[in-house]
């Protein structure tokens, strides 16, 4: 037993020792292999990172020159700058900065131009690259998808909505037709307020911020739709509603179109309101486009049976016009009714608000400045006299009242500034100025700019008259070729209702000017040095207060 149990031992110990120094020999191994392996992936990643550095210093360009900006902040950038009157902010921050900054509003790049001489680089030099506009959630919700003509990407689409606006909605030939509609507005707007006056021998405020908004609405729904916006009932009460809060919300700043982490959420609201007023304009424009489609079916049916042959056209208004480009099926795109809708939506607020803003401004600077207002009633009692009321055709004849025009929209345009976006990259003044930046023409400040204007804080229509040695002031219109000047904008991106646009200001201005004496309330400012020119913020500039006046007739007509 004993040599067996010595026998056993000693075989145990041997497979011990054995697999004791198999082990030691597997560590010695999975240590070298340990070793080898990390040599092998430093130096991996040591090729790999050296490849990425010589690949990086050989593709790498020269470091893009970007235009001067202030500090801006992570996410917000400079929306920490902005103050509520934005082209003011802009204003300030070229005089410090210069005449083209850059600036990042959340997560938007922007530049700024704040000179006449960069307005005309960007927006006719480089006109094609700055052909495009940046689309808020509320307009892309509230334009059936940008489907309006102001807001439409550049292309086939836009080109045709722009032919369509020139000669045929405001081409010359059917302002023409439409100028009973506004000779008809104008004069009952002058006989309203008159009997105002009367009834109360001027000693009652009218509010002629009011009077104004519900003419110019009369004007562009009578000439789109034929209906007039300031009856107090049915369709007429409800596009009047509809299409302030349309323009409220496009002046509205909202988080989600300028922050991205914002994108998805609707913090303030604005998604869920612009849905709400697309709705109601809607149901309101179907029921209008409804209601001609069944008249233009039953004329069509009438004049069929009793001649025996398709009807002859007829005196139609811009719905009319829509209508039978959409029911055609020949136009040069597909006109669909979600596009007739957007572009009814455009002319509503465009003809509306800055028309009115511009005659109000206009009337607030002739009470602030008496001898410019005698001087204009001069000119219209000697050209038109007191036994009619002016009209459109005597505009050429009365050379001062333009010039009222022209130095209104240069202290007060009624939009305040130019946006455009940029769809490639481009270099402007050595400076690199990438795709999808925005533009902002600050023709505010441009109004104000001494370099192209003398006392540029004087209202002084007489500088449009009187040749200057210094200026060619003398020569600017407001056409869009002159870029000291831009209240219509320029370019294809111009606005197509200008010329209607002057007509009916200078009309509107010149018979107010002619009709009445303008008195302020003594609670408004008459002790104070007259009418406060203090502005609003928003898209557009309207002044902070309505204008309160008493008025008193000077005219018998």
């Amino acid at each position: 037993m004993t040599r067996y149990h010595g026998f056993l031992c000693r075989g145990i110990d041997s497979i011990a020792t054995r697999l004791t120094a198999r082990m030691c020999g597997l560590q010695i191994i999975s240590s070298c292999k340990r070793k080898m392996l990390l040599v092998g992936i430093v130096l991996c990643a040591t090729f790999f990172f050296s490849c990425l550095i010589l690949r990086t210093v050989l593709a790498r360009k020269p470091r893009l020159k970007s235009p001067p900006s202030p500090l801006a902040l992570p996410i917000i950038g400079h929306l920490y700058i902005l103050g509520p009157k934005i082209h003011k902010t802009f204003h300030e921050l070229a005089v410090r900065y210069g005449p083209l900054i850059q600036l990042r509003l959340g997560s938007v790049p922007c530049v700024v131009v704040s000179t006449a001489e960069l307005a005309k680089e960007f927006l006719k030099i480089n006109e094609l690259t700055f052909s495009a506009r940046k689309n808020s959630n509320a307009i892309k919700i509230l334009t059936y998808n940008s489907s309006s003509f102001a807001f439409s990407p550049y292309g086939p689409y836009w080109k045709f909505i722009k032919k369509l606006c020139i000669y045929e909605l405001l081409g010359a030939r059917n302002l023409n037709h439409f100028r009973p509609v506004r000779t008809t507005e104008i004069s009952s707007f002058v006989q309203l307020l008159m009997n105002k006056a009367k009834s109360s021998s001027g000693s009652k405020p009218i509010n002629i911020t009011e009077e104004l908004l519900s003419l110019t609405s009369n004007v562009i729904s009578q000439m789109m739709l034929s209906i007039r916006c300031s009856e107090n009932e049915g369709d007429a009460a409800t596009a009047r509603t509809v299409i302030r809060e349309v323009t409220q919300i496009f002046g509205e700043f909202d988080a989600s179109d300028m922050i991205w982490l914002c994108k998805n959420f609707d913090f303030q609201g604005i998604k869920k309101r612009s849905e709400d007023i697309q709705r109601r304009y809607d149901a309101l424009l179907e029921k209008i486009i409804a209601d001609r489609e069944r008249v233009r079916r039953q004329n069509r049916e009438v004049r069929t049976a009793d001649s025996g042959a398709p009807a002859a056209k007829e005196a139609m208004d811009f719905l009319d016009i829509l209508l039978d480009v959409m029911e055609s099926g020949n136009a040069e795109v597909k006109f669909t009714r979600d596009h007739l809708k957007a572009l009814i939506l455009d002319f509503f607020t465009a003809g509306t608000d800055t028309t009115a803003i511009a005659i109000e401004w206009a009337l607030a600077e002739l009470i602030n400045h008496p001898s410019v207002l005698k001087k204009a009633q001069e000119e219209i009692e000697e050209v038109v006299g007191s036994h009619r009321l002016v009209q459109e055709s005597d505009a050429s004849n009365l050379p001062y009242i333009q010039a009222i025009i022209k130095e209104t929209f240069r202290l007060h345009p009624p939009i305040p500034m130019l946006a455009r976006k940029s769809t490639t990259d481009c270099e402007i003044k050595g400076y690199t100025i990438p795709a999808g930046t925005l533009l902002f023409v600050n023709i505010w400040s441009i109004g104000r700019n001494r370099k192209y204007w003398d006392n540029p804080l004087e209202f002084r229509p007489e500088r449009f008259l009187e040749p200057s040695k210094d200026s060619n002031e003398d020569t600017i219109d407001v056409k869009g070729q002159h870029f000291e000047l831009l209240p219509f904008g320029t370019g294809r991106r111009g606005c197509p209702g200008m010329l209607l646009a002057l007509q009916e200001v200078h009309t509107v201005l010149a018979a107010m000017v002619q009709c009445f004496d303008w008195k302020l309330p003594p609670s408004d400012g008459d002790h104070l040095g007259g009418v406060d020119m203090s502005e609003r913020p928003g898209l557009t500039a309207p002044r902070a207060h309505d204008l309160v006046c008493l008025l008193v007739p000077r005219v018998k007509l």
